[in-house]
């Protein structure tokens, strides 16, 4: 495959799709954001729905991004988010070693989780105090076991534990209540508000599994105890400030991922703007260069260097995080707010920087995240390819109402970027 003579930026906009919302008389946020440029962007092209890792799936983002990519995996050979945020964060990692996802959450007395993210605004001296407590203080009761705590942002951690003598099992399942593993994929579940930290179990009659299960809850348990103690969570109370509680574990892994990388999958220079250790892994994995382009919301600076990036590069990938953040909080006002943040400092920077008779722009989801739901779901997102060269199909916003009346019709994650390809040199 040669796509040597294609210049894309591939934006997906982290969780932006949703569902009717009464705070919004009955739209999405897509539908009541004031999107002059994405809308001009829209008019400019053609638009269809994505269902991106498969129906009925709510996914997390790390295999939502794999298929938006391209990467649709069998169960069995997927490595695991744990691993794949291990590798963004530049854990020390090897075959056979357990990677975990996990939350800082708060727990009230009788061990009820009152929080998933102890309020996922966590100060970072304050995440890395309680890791490194844990990693100094905990006592495993087997030996030659070693244990990485590795905050990330807010409220997010890696957990690494390695057995010298043995490898670990990654077929078992989470302490995380909102989360199954499925094949090592993670997948929300629809939960109630009474959630208590689950007990690890094997999803194998083997020795490794079982193993590896009690080793994650001994760890859980000793954990819990050393955070109690924490003289950085006595300070965090007299402050009003939600304890960490506790560390929730999901997405176990024990492989290193075995992929074909990106270039050499498209026949293309495909780079990357990204900022969660999540991303970062997968440009890790997948060989994909990454640029610097500021923090989190510095959308100016990341169009800009997506912009340049076309004189070197064949496409560049670009994740917005915001929208997702309001959909777990069920804000959909602030939802519909970021959303017209995204189109005035992002994309308007980015249609002033290029020449939209040679660079085509396509925007797309990772997944729904509902904010009536505060979770993600499996609901369809809209993809849109834009440029001079192609055929508008009379649709004139990004939404997923319209996206359903587009002529790019539904397609599966994993298709989106070879059919935007297809797309794209067909009326080039």
């Amino acid at each position: 495959m040669d796509n040597s003579d294609v210049h894309m930026i591939y934006v997906l906009l982290d969780g932006v799709g949703d569902l009717p919302h009464p705070d919004l008389d009955g739209k999405t946020p897509l539908e009541a954001a004031n999107t002059p440029t994405l809308d001009k962007i829209a008019s400019n092209g053609a638009i269809g729905e994505v269902i991106s890792v498969g129906k009925g799936i709510a996914p997390e983002s790390d295999i939502a991004v794999f298929n938006m990519l391209g990467y649709k995996f069998k169960h069995a050979d997927y490595a695991g988010r744990g691993v794949i945020e291990a590798i963004g964060v530049g854990i020390d990692f090897k075959d056979g070693d357990l990677a975990l996802r996990g939350n800082y959450s708060t727990l009230n007395d009788d061990e009820i989780i009152v929080d998933r993210r102890a309020g996922r605004h966590i100060e970072k001296e304050d995440a890395d105090g309680v890791a490194k407590e844990i990693e100094n203080k905990i006592e495993l009761s087997s030996p030659d076991v070693s244990v990485v705590v590795a905050p990330t942002i807010g409220h997010r951690v890696t957990v690494r534990i390695r057995k010298e003598s043995q490898k670990l099992s990654s077929r078992i399942t989470n302490t995380d209540p909102a989360y199954s593993n499925i094949g090592g994929m993670g997948v929300a579940k629809a939960v109630g508000d009474f959630l208590k930290i689950e007990k690890c179990l094997p999803l194998e009659d083997t020795e490794e599994a079982k193993f590896t299960a009690n080793l994650v809850n001994e760890f859980s348990e000793k954990s819990i105890k050393i955070m109690k103690e924490s003289q950085i969570n006595k300070k965090r109370q007299n402050e009003n400030k939600k304890a960490l509680s506790c560390i929730l574990l999901r997405d176990a892994g024990n492989k290193y991922p075995d992929v074909i990388p990106i270039n050499q999958k498209y026949g293309m220079n495909f780079s990357c703007i990204v900022d969660m250790p999540v991303e970062l892994g997968i440009s890790e994995v997948l060989k994909m260069k990454a640029f610097e382009a500021g923090g989190l919301t510095d959308y100016e600076e990341k169009a800009r260097v997506a912009a340049k990036a076309m004189d070197t590069q064949n496409s560049i990938y670009v994740h917005l995080k915001g929208p997702d953040e309001f959909g777990h909080d069920g804000d959909a006002i602030g939802k519909m707010k970021n959303i017209e943040e995204i189109d005035q400092r992002f994309f308007k920077t980015l249609v002033e920087n290029i020449d939209s008779s040679k660079v085509a722009i396509v925007i797309s989801a990772d997944h729904s995240t509902p904010c009536i739901n505060k979770g993600h779901s499996d609901d369809p997102v809209p993809v849109l390819v834009s440029g001079d060269f192609i055929k508008n199909d009379g649709t004139t916003r990004m939404t997923e109402e319209q996206a359903k009346k587009g002529s790019i019709g539904l397609l599966q994650g994993a298709e989106v970027v070879s059919k935007s390809l297809e797309l794209i040199k067909s009326q080039i």
